[in-house]
This record gives structure tokens, C-alpha cells and sequence, in this order.
């Protein structure tokens, strides 16, 4: 089953993004069965504050899990997690 995680920082938080940036990426990319799609939401300044990813999961608390196993939401980064069940119609990834 596929779900969108909607992960927004919390204010002033580049420091702690730019600290666990890649830790974060060395986990996602040791999880490319799981991840998808991922990336930064940007702010108007183009910096990033926040990020976006496509996971495949078993079920919902598996998502949950994994998310809250990423080195940025260990690392308190995150404002807010949204996670939403997601089906993929069109696109470069259909599985």
C-alpha cells in the first residue's frame, strides 16, 4: 500500500536539517524498496523546510514506523508528520 508523508520543520530549524542531512539520506537510500519518491519542500527563499515522500508500506503502522525511524524525525526536526494513504495513477513509478 502507498501513502504521502507530509513532514513540515519546525521554525528556525535549518541547522538541525543541515546536521542530519546525510544520515537521512543514507537511511532513505538503504531503504529504496520502502521510498519511492522523496524531496525537500522548499520556502520562498528556496531553502528547505520540509519534506515530501512516496513510501510503499505494508500498512499504515508500518509507514509510521519507518518515519519515525528517520534520522530527521530522531533528530526532532519535524513540526508535523501528515501521512495519507495514496494511490499512484500516472507517473514514472506504478507498481
Amino acid at each position: 500500500m502507498h501513502f504521502v508523508a507530509i513532514c513540515l520543520d519546525k521554525p528556525d530549524s535549518l541547522a538541525i536539517r543541515l546536521e542530519n542531512r546525510a544520515a537521512h539520506l543514507a537511511f532513505l537510500g538503504e531503504k529504496t524498496e520502502i521510498v519511492k519518491l522523496a524531496g525537500p519542500f522548499l520556502d520562498p527563499a528556496g531553502q528547505p523546510c520540509g519534506s515530501m515522500l512516496v513510501l510503499d508500506c505494508p500498512d499504515e503502522l508500518f509507514a509510521r514506523d519507518f518515519l519515525a525511524s528517520d534520522p530527521y524525525a530522531r533528530a526532532g526536526l519535524f513540526a508535523s508528520v501528515e501521512l495519507r494513504p495514496y494511490k499512484p495513477v500516472l507517473g514514472t513509478y506504478l507498481s
